[in-house]
């Protein structure tokens, strides 16, 4: 079994915000596969289902983000799942916006949700990082992630957001390559390889010159018409 994180703050007014892109791609995965309707448990909300042959928990913790470890300790207890079963999507400042990295512990980076987590469960559990950019200076960045993503962000966003539902399966049985790929192919599409090349226009070649039949006599007589 899986245990799957979304980080965000709860309530309509911060739904769209960037803090939140954790709740958006577990919503996403929700709607994509078939989970049961989302339900008030470990002080959050959270839905189950399975994801290829892996059985896999969503929750979304309603202790606003600076508590997030209280409702991810919760339900690992209750499930008896240890930090490897753990997999956290949260918003990335240090990452460009569209971006996607997987990583397996390690620090918390500064992210108030993530170093709640670490307190309750330790350090070992996965993340996947959701880049919404940088503002640019660290005394913007409170406002920042409390904004809403801008509608010139909506077509990376869904991309982004569908393309780890794509990967799912595959992240909840391990193979973070195949879910990377899932990602990148919505993100980044290939060019198709049967497209047809742009038709190129063969240059005219010159007309031949009309062979001169005139004798040397008239040649010289036309020179002084």
């Amino acid at each position: 079994m899986k245990l799957f994180i979304g980080l965000g703050n709860p309530g309509a007014k911060y739904a769209r915000n960037r803090h939140n892109i954790g709740f958006m791609a577990l919503d996403r995965i929700a709607e994509d596969h078939g989970f049961s309707p989302w339900r008030s448990k470990f002080q959050g909300l959270f839905s189950e289902g399975r994801l290829g042959s892996e059985k896999v928990i969503l929750l979304k913790p309603e202790t606003f983000m600076n508590r997030s470890g209280q409702s991810a300790g919760e339900a690992m207890r209750f499930f008896k799942l240890e930090p490897e079963d753990l997999i956290v999507f949260h918003d990335e400042l240090d990452l460009a916006p569209g971006k996607c990295r997987y990583k397996q512990g390690g620090g918390h980076a500064g992210h108030n949700g993530l170093r709640s987590i670490h307190g309750h469960v330790g350090e070992a559990y996965g993340r996947v990082r959701l880049g919404i950019g940088h503002p640019g200076h660290k005394d913007k960045v409170a406002s920042y992630v409390l904004n809403d993503f801008p509608k010139a962000d909506q077509d990376w966003l869904d991309d982004l957001i569908r393309g780890i539902s794509d990967g799912a399966a595959e992240l909840a049985q391990g193979d973070t390559g195949r879910f990377m790929n899932a990602v990148a192919l919505r993100v980044a599409p290939p060019r198709s390889s049967t497209s047809k090349p742009a038709k190129t226009t063969k240059p005219k070649e010159p007309k031949p010159e009309s062979e001169d039949t005139r004798s040397p006599m008239q040649k010289l007589m036309d020179k002084f018409k």
